[in-house]
């Protein structure tokens, strides 16, 4: 019913998974990972306690093909499963049980196992492994995504697409199991699941960019430098770019040059933004309420 990869990026350290599949919202069920342990894709007739139980027992120091082992060999129905594994260290590991609909099977590399069932074409698997080693997507969620992208044009599920996930962790091990989590999509019900997590894809990178200014501190600094600032609209441009009708990156530009005392060109960001949508005019008297700009500087925004 499945196509999956699980990988660890040997540069990063990152923990991943991606899946698609002819089944409702799939990345809720196959979908494993945890930061600085490793990552799991459950499938065929699933068993969900595969993502659970292997992140516990990885995390507890066994090697993914020990935790794998362990659990195919308390499970009865271990024939039907389909399970992959990798853990901190890159080690993978896979089980195709040989009661899985045809064309089911895998491909292990270094740090990366694709795997997938009832698909139309064996050239599945072996088509995610190449497009993933081949990719030259800027992180490992780009890559995974990659690698979704060739088992479709090798086939692809043979009744057809309706759902896609992608999970992906930092490599260093968090003090809570949902620490470390770098992206987190899922397209739950979609006739095109993989061009819509895409897009979603490029709204995360393109929000990211915008959290990282305002996480930064810049927009709380009395007297950023003209760098600083500089260097934030930067990132907010960039991140507007990728957000379509989204105006908030251009928001919070205007405040940030507002703040930085550039009058001017912050009503210009602000009427850009309010163009697309009006509530942005009365969000600046929250902004200013909330100290982020003095009455003065909420004044010369707003003309």
């Amino acid at each position: 019913m499945t196509y999956s990869i699980v990988a660890r990026d040997p540069d990063s350290g990152a923990l991943g998974v991606a899946v698609q599949s002819h089944y409702l919202a799939c990345g809720s069920v196959v979908a494993w990972a945890q930061a600085g342990v490793g990552a799991v894709a459950t499938q065929s007739v699933v068993e969900v306690g595969y993502g659970p139980d292997g992140l516990r027992l990885m995390d507890g120091g066994a090697p993914a093909p020990e935790a794998l082992a362990r659990l195919l060999a308390g499970d009865a129905q271990a024939a039907v499963r389909q399970v992959a594994m990798v853990d901190a260290d890159g080690r993978a590991a896979v089980h195709t049980g040989p009661g899985c609909v045809g064309a089911a099977g895998h491909r292990i590399a270094d740090g990366v196992s694709a795997q997938a069932n009832m698909v139309a074409d064996p050239a599945v698997w072996e088509a995610m492994i190449a497009a993933y080693g081949a990719s030259a997507e800027p992180d490992l969620a780009g890559r995974l995504l990659a690698a979704l992208d060739a088992a479709e044009t090798a086939g692809g599920d043979l009744r057809g697409r309706q759902s896609a996930a992608i999970l992906a962790v930092g490599g260093e091990r968090g003090a809570r199991p949902w620490d470390g989590r770098l992206v987190d999509l899922r397209v739950d019900e979609d006739l095109a699941p993989l061009s819509a997590l895409r897009r979603l894809l490029d709204v995360q990178r393109a929000t990211a960019r915008m959290t990282g200014v305002l996480f930064s501190g810049v927009l709380f600094a009395s007297s950023p430098s003209h760098g600083e600032v500089d260097a934030a609209l930067t990132s907010l441009t960039a991140a507007q770019d990728g957000l379509d009708g989204n105006r908030e990156p251009t928001f919070w530009a205007a405040v940030l040059l507002a703040r930085a005392g550039r009058a001017e060109e912050a009503r210009r960001r602000l009427a850009q933004a309010t163009a697309e949508h009006p509530g942005w005019a009365p969000f600046v008297h929250r902004v200013a309420a909330a100290g982020l700009l003095t009455p003065d500087q909420a004044a010369a925004l707003r003309g």
